[in-house]
């Protein structure tokens, strides 16, 4: 009977209340919370990774019907693999759990700190890294872009927190900007290419130095919301000036 255990002492049974059932149900309820809490972004993201790769691995889907091919795109009209490569994160394994906890973790990092009230600019910064991302694909041989997308979030989140100190497994430290090494070394050692991270490191880069850096220096910005984003996503917020 749930929430209950057995036990039996010299003949005589007892039920009491299983500490392991309601230790479970805390979890359970602790998991639904954080995923309620997350911003809409994140949460839209890591929902659709999630699926999208579990129903691969079910094979209720095919990895083949979602993987980039600029020829299928252009001349099958297959443009759903333009957003369903950025979805699917290989098999399941320790890997896959890898990349999920740090697409949720930078994710919902950037969008409730840099990019808080921000939903807009935080949307356009994926959409810049995602075609810049397919335009290397296109050269690079890079059927999904998942990780790179993941590796781009956590280069721009460390340079903007250059002065924050981390720790990996408690075995080093090092400050922000170096995590994303740190990340590509430990996913080479999962087995992963070393390709796709550093591709996603050139898009953090290339989106930080214009958003970033080419502002400070120059006074002016290149990269600008379009205004259908803002009008899509920030309609909920008052803007005071």
């Amino acid at each position: 009977e749930s929430g209950f255990v057995i036990v039996n002492h010299g003949g005589e049974w007892e039920r009491r209340v299983g500490k392991e059932s309601g230790e479970g149900e805390k979890m359970a309820q602790s998991i639904e919370e954080w995923y309620k809490e997350m911003p809409i972004v994140t949460r839209t993201y890591l929902t659709l990774a999630f699926l999208t790769t579990v129903l691969c691995s079910l094979d209720v889907i095919s990895p083949f019907t979602v993987y980039f091919n600029l020829k299928l795109i252009t001349q099958k009209l297959q443009v759903w693999r333009l957003f369903s490569n950025f979805f699917f994160f290989g098999n399941l394994g320790l890997d896959f759990l890898f990349h999920m906890f740090f697409l949720s973790r930078y994710c919902r990092m950037l969008e409730e700190g840099s990019f808080r009230s921000r939903t807009a600019d935080f949307v356009y910064m994926l959409l810049f890294g995602g075609v810049l991302l397919l335009l290397c694909a296109s050269f690079a041989q890079i059927q999904f872009l998942g990780q790179s997308l993941t590796f781009m979030m956590v280069y721009v989140w460390a340079r903007r927190n250059q002065h924050v100190n981390m720790s990996f497994l408690g075995l080093f430290h090092f400050t922000a900007p170096y995590l994303p090494w740190v990340l590509a070394i430990f996913s080479v050692v999962l087995g992963s290419s070393p390709v796709v991270d550093v591709v996603g490191m050139i898009a953090g880069h290339l989106y930080y130095f214009l958003e970033d850096v080419y502002p400070a220096m120059r006074g002016r910005r290149l990269l600008k919301t379009p205004g259908l984003l803002k009008v899509m996503f920030d309609t909920q917020h008052t803007h005071i000036d």
